[in-house]
């Protein structure tokens, strides 16, 4: 089964997070069968723009960039078209943070928290290096707030 590593999708059904899967006890169909492994290539930082509902289905290079990686993001409600500047600070990157968001609807915003779930679009507004400090990320993002006028127009309420 070599040759098919990368290349064959599986439907799993209700039991994907098993640590052991039995194809001869239960029939577990074929989804796709590609010519070729690849996944798509990460667009950059700079251009990514996603929803919520897709990031757990992600390509693998793009989670291992987006966990490795902290910054500021913007969360943008496709309903009201409102904005949200956020930080990512933590261990899990931008995908960490934003996994809150897709968790709970509103990743402990007091804004977010009293609003119905969205599928907020989710984009990268800049990205720091491993020095950077939390000092620096909150100078980073009220910054953005500032030029964004999300603390006015939008739902940062800090």
């Amino acid at each position: 089964m070599a040759e098919y590593a990368g290349r064959l999708w599986i439907e799993w059904g209700d039991g994907f997070r098993a640590w052991i899967q039995r194809g001869d006890t239960v029939s577990k169909p074929i989804v796709e069968l590609t010519r070729t492994f690849g996944e798509p290539e990460f667009p950059g930082f700079s251009t990514l723009i996603l929803k919520l509902s897709e990031i757990e289905t992600l390509p693998s290079s793009w989670s291992v960039a987006l966990t490795s990686t902290r910054g500021i993001y913007l969360l943008t409600c496709p309903r009201t078209r409102e904005q949200y500047v956020g930080m990512a600070s933590g261990a899990g990157g931008f995908l960490g943070r934003w996994r809150e968001y897709f968790a709970t609807g509103h990743g402990g915003n007091v804004a977010l928290k009293s609003r119905d779930p969205s599928d907020y679009q989710v984009s990268i507004l800049e990205t720091v290096g491993n020095a950077a400090t939390i000092a620096d990320l909150l100078f980073l993002e009220g910054t953005w707030k500032d030029k964004l006028m999300s603390r006015e127009f939008g739902l940062n309420r800090n």
